[in-house]
């Protein structure tokens, strides 16, 4: 069964109550940490990602983030970034 996308200001809400699942240290963007979030984004759909290295690159590394995982940005504050992506319909597996 489709549901509608949920809009912005009801992902930024959602988002408030969310603790950061992926961090970025200081090795960067790995495939280890991409394959992390394609699967956390997988699960749950919003995600927060916690920059604790790279903090003056976090705005460009949140745009790779989002370019790689196919997710779209949806607050980025202090050093923490929150990406959305539809989540799998759970219901549809095999």
């Amino acid at each position: 069964m489709n549901h509608p996308e949920p809009s912005l200001r009801e992902l930024k809400a959602r988002s408030q109550k969310l603790k950061p699942v992926i961090h970025v240290g200081h090795e960067g963007i790995t495939e280890s940490l991409l394959a992390a979030l394609d699967q956390a984004l997988r699960d749950h759909g919003l995600v927060k990602v916690r920059f604790t290295d790279h903090k003056s690159e976090r705005k460009q590394l949140a745009a790779e983030l989002t370019t790689r995982t196919g997710s779209r940005p949806i607050l980025l504050v202090g050093h923490t970034a929150t990406l959305y992506r539809t989540p799998l319909d759970k219901s549809r597996s095999v």
